[in-house]
């Protein structure tokens, strides 16, 4: 939920990058700090384990200007996609403004992307979420390796409400920062109906 500083003239929203583990969440977020202008991002807190897979969080602090005479800022964090991590996600999860799920394009992970999914449903549904009118992005990431399924059968299986999606290579930048605006954007369409 956003928070609004009103002494401040602040609104600060969350934004969590969502998905199993190697899909790209940090990699994403790696490439938003190079791409934006330095001056709009702040300094990524990064908390890795000894394989440098993300134990906690990363979190980027990004900063877009004014709206209505409010700085507006959003930060964004990745979960862990580790199986064991589950409780972790959850509470990183709570007070998410929109999600960013970020799909494993590989065929050998369907299954994989299909229980995060799921997970990631049931953990909005407890948190009174609407999901059907929830800002939501889905981003197959990884299309630049050989076994990756097409676009329309990720589509079948892991977006049901049919939200925006984007093709990603986020080592790259190939979708990310589409997958970014248009989350940026549906969190401040959903903020004006408030």
């Amino acid at each position: 939920m956003s928070l609004i500083n009103m002494a401040k003239r602040e609104i600060n929203c969350k934004m969590v990058y969502y998905g199993i583990g190697l899909c790209g969440k940090t990699t994403n977020l790696h490439y938003i700090h190079q791409a934006v202008n330095p001056h709009d991002v702040g300094e990524m807190v990064s908390i890795d384990t000894e394989t440098e897979r993300t134990l906690y969080f990363d979190l980027l602090p990004l900063e877009l200007g004014k709206v209505n005479g409010f700085n507006l800022r959003f930060q964004l964090y990745t979960v862990p996609g580790q199986i064991l991590y589950q409780q972790t996600r959850i509470s990183v999860l709570k007070g998410a403004d929109c999600v960013i799920f970020v799909a494993d394009s590989q065929a050998s992970k369907l299954q994989e992307n299909i229980e995060c999914w799921n997970e990631l449903q049931e953990q909005l549904r407890r948190m009174n979420k609407d999901i059907s009118n929830y800002p939501l992005v889905m981003q197959w990431n990884k299309r630049d390796l050989q076994d990756t399924l097409p676009a329309s059968v990720l589509e079948k299986y892991l977006n049901p409400y049919r939200v925006p999606s984007f093709e990603a290579v986020a080592v790259t930048g190939k979708g990310v920062i589409e997958s970014l605006k248009v989350g940026i954007n549906s969190t401040l369409r959903k903020l004006e109906r408030i």
